[in-house]
């Protein structure tokens, strides 16, 4: 089994227009699969790549041309100045799960496995999901799955797991479901469950402000005409990667000089979002819901 299917490779790629002698970063580097076209395009250039599970590098393409970093990637300014880096022709990101971590049932990343109740993407943090759900407050829980998860129950979620675990530890995922069973009908269950483990693994990552310092960081890195392509899943992070294209900044809302000209760091490659076609869908189901974004730093 391949650790982790790239969605949308080419596109992606092609997105970032590459210069053969150019500098580039993958900051989700995963099973190496963007990583590896970057490779192909380039000549003398550089790729640095950012993974902050350990799991990654056991992937790691063996290039003098590649140096991967086992960090996070809202620490990419830091850690490419000690590389001696601070200006970048590209920068790639592939946000969300990898395919491995979810098919790894320890991992507690999906529902269609019991396991343990842990969703950190870096398995070395203290913050796991299973502190998280016996030690959150009710409304910290609500507010929670409410904003990350955009469940209508939020509250009546958040209060099912606090009853349960007044008498017993909520320790995997299997006691989580059980937990918020009547909360859940049969119809809609898999829906549900998908956007409560979204809402606790965002939390426990903390993926929207990890996403936004490197959003901002790249931002500032590129050089002009230097590209950004992001892939997004959810709606939480594509809104992200929306509005700092359109306006520079996270809300949206253009910033106009004494002129009434908008003051826009990035202009949008593409109109509207990148989706993977009918066959690639078919291929690879996690593909359903990506969008690619390309941009190019004026």
């Amino acid at each position: 089994m391949n650790y982790h299917e790239s969605v949308l490779l080419n596109q992606s790629i092609e997105g970032l227009n590459i210069k053969p002698n150019g500098i580039y970063i993958d900051v989700t580097y995963g099973g190496g699969g963007h990583s590896k076209l970057i490779l192909q395009k380039l000549e003398n250039g550089k790729l640095f790549a950012f993974d902050q599970d350990s799991d990654a590098s056991s992937n790691l393409i063996k290039d003098e041309r590649l140096v991967l970093i086992p960090e996070n990637f809202r620490f990419l300014k830091k850690f490419l100045r000690l590389n001696g880096v601070t200006k970048v022709d590209g920068v790639l990101a592939d946000l969300g799960v990898s395919s491995h971590q979810f098919d790894q049932a320890d991992r507690g990343f999906s529902i269609r496995f019991d396991g343990d109740l842990d969703m950190r993407m870096n398995q070395n943090q203290a913050l796991s999901a299973k502190e998280l759900i016996n030690e959150y407050e009710l409304d910290e829980l609500s507010k929670i799955f409410k904003l990350y998860g955009e469940l209508n129950n939020a509250f009546a979620l958040a209060k099912a797991i606090v009853d349960f675990r007044q008498n017993q530890e909520i320790k995997t995922t299997e006691d989580l479901k059980i937990a918020v069973k009547s909360h859940t009908p049969p119809h809609k269950s898999n829906k549900i469950l998908a956007q409560l483990f979204q809402a606790i693994r965002i939390e426990v990552n903390d993926e929207l402000g990890s996403l936004k310092e490197m959003l901002l960081q790249a931002l500032d890195l590129l050089y002009p005409g230097g590209r950004l392509s992001v892939i997004s899943y959810h709606s939480l992070e594509d809104r992200l990667v929306k509005h700092l294209v359109r306006s520079g900044n996270f809300k949206g809302e253009l910033v106009k000089d004494i002129y009434g000209v908008a003051d826009t760091p990035l202009k949008a490659i593409n109109r509207k979002p990148i989706a993977p076609n009918d066959e690639e869908i078919i291929h690879n189901s996690r593909a359903r819901s990506a969008k690619l974004r390309v941009s190019e730093k004026l």
